[in-house]
């Protein structure tokens, strides 16, 4: 049977026009959606006052819905926003910059109203492509046209509740004229000043000062005028500065002893967090903010020719963490000759560490199995199988060149089913017995554990009426 053809410009052209024609009506006729991009592709034929006549007919009607959007509705709902978009971008692009831009500033001015008919998710998907597309636009607006983009962007930016302008704004500002980002400056700065003083309880009040300084400080970055951004930084009331949001851009700025000051001023407690990942090798919770702060005091340390200090703080986090990837970067900063010893030291101290699954991970990602399964025996009265997402793949690992090792890891995750009674974890524990019965072909005499004919018999003394184990084990080995 011959391949289908490629759906491509040159498969479809062979196809003739009244071929395409015939098509498209039909398509149209069934998906309202492509209906309004064949009726723009017509009108953009006609001139571009015909497209922007189309775009401004949707928008009036956005700008006016208020009925809320069903479920049922929200589908082919977000395909008529698409397509909207798609015109704007496309067709009124192409035939007039200028109206492209405005009109995608209407479009994204009723991302709050849209959104707030309900079963948003999909819509918000095209409200953040427009914002997306915002930036080339305004790059090609004219001079007559970019006068009233300040307050344009001020609405978006600062009165919007969801703010869809937000993550893109850097790009924006880069794209607009001077002019434009003094004048949106100067809006913001007459906000904060008809804001007036406020209480530092006053919750809602300082929320809408903290969104008009923070725009601010995107202008600050816009400008590369780091003091700027610190003065907003450090004058807003009720607000502690950001000592590694400050630091960051005076290291980038070749600012890097300010830097250094800033991150060594005493900080406030903060919550620590611990990720999914480490809590499952027992790491402890840390301070985010203080790692943060650590990793930039190391750059600044670099950038002051303080190399050793550098080192040290590396190493300090290397300890605390077991983080490979924190001692490639100790190792890529050592002279030469000088990462051989730290690398030993680095193995040494995880096989001394008291986080042991930390130690585990390390090792086996790093990878050094055999230090690996010399934890494994080292450690093995220690091993806690309820820790089965850490030690389950490491056995794996380990299983086909370290044998030993993995026995001691499947042993430990299987007591610790059995142990309490984990019935619906019976089929894990069945799967790992497996893995002991096909290690046991591999068993050295000079092993430190029990062979395993007497670890069967243990189990099977200890846990020989849990018939639902007992018979998947039974099952999975065809007997």
């Amino acid at each position: 049977m011959a391949p289908a053809p490629a759906l491509t410009r040159e498969t479809l052209a062979q196809l003739g026009a009244e071929r395409l024609a015939e098509l498209a009506l039909d398509e149209a006729a069934r998906n309202r959606p492509f209906k309004k991009l064949v009726l723009a592709a017509l009108a953009a034929a006609r001139g571009p006052g015909a497209v922007a006549s189309i775009v401004d007919k949707r928008l009036a009607g956005l700008e006016k819905a208020r009925a809320s959007i069903s479920r049922g509705r929200a589908k082919s709902f977000s395909e008529d926003l698409w397509a909207t978009l798609k015109i704007i971008t496309g067709d009124l692009a192409t035939a007039d910059s200028d109206a492209a831009a405005a009109g995608l500033m209407r479009f994204l001015a009723t991302a709050d109203r849209t959104l707030d008919r309900g079963e948003g998710g999909a819509a918000a998907q095209v409200y953040q492509a427009a914002a997306e597309a915002l930036p080339a636009l305004v790059g090609r607006l004219s001079a007559d046209e970019s006068a009233p983009l300040a307050d344009q962007l001020y609405a978006l930016a600062a009165d919007s509740r969801r703010g869809m302008v937000l993550p893109t704004l850097a790009k924006i500002l880069a794209a607009s004229p001077p002019e434009v980002v003094d004048a949106l400056d100067a809006r913001l700065v007459e906000a904060m000043r008809a804001l007036g003083p406020f209480e530092k309880d006053d919750w809602s009040r300082r929320a809408r000062a903290r969104r008009l300084v923070e725009l601010r400080q995107r202008i600050a970055d816009a400008r590369a005028d780091v003091d700027a951004f610190i003065a907003l930084e450090t004058d807003l009331p009720g607000h502690s500065p950001d000592a590694a949001e400050i630091a960051e851009r005076l290291i980038d700025a070749g600012r890097a002893q300010d830097a250094l000051e800033w991150l060594r001023r005493p900080a406030k407690a903060a919550i620590k967090l611990v990720t999914m990942a480490d809590l499952r090798v027992g790491l402890p919770p840390r301070d985010p903010a203080a790692d943060r702060r650590g990793r930039l005091e190391i750059r600044a340390l670099e950038a002051l020719g303080e190399r050793a200090q550098a080192r040290a703080l590396r190493w300090k986090l290397f300890e605390e963490t077991l983080d490979a990837a924190m001692l490639r970067e100790h190792l890529a900063h050592l002279p030469d000759f000088e990462d051989v010893e730290a690398l030993d030291a680095a193995f040494a101290h995880a096989l001394a560490s008291p986080l042991i699954y930390a130690a585990l991970r390390f090792l086996i990602q790093w990878p050094r199995l055999d230090l690996a399964e010399r934890l494994v025996v080292a450690r093995r009265a220690q091993w806690d199988g309820r820790r089965y997402e850490s030690l389950a793949p490491a056995a794996e690992t380990l299983e086909p060149g370290r044998p030993l090792a993995a026995v001691i890891l499947y042993r430990a995750l299987i007591n610790a089913i059995l142990d309490g009674g984990h019935t619906p974890a019976y089929r894990h524990a069945a799967r790992y017995y497996a893995e002991l019965e096909s290690l046991a072909e591999r068993e050295n005499p000079g092993w430190p554990i029990d062979s395993a004919q007497t670890y069967r018999a243990e189990l099977r003394f200890r846990h020989g009426r849990k018939f639902g184990f007992w018979s998947l084990v039974t099952s999975a080995s065809g007997k």
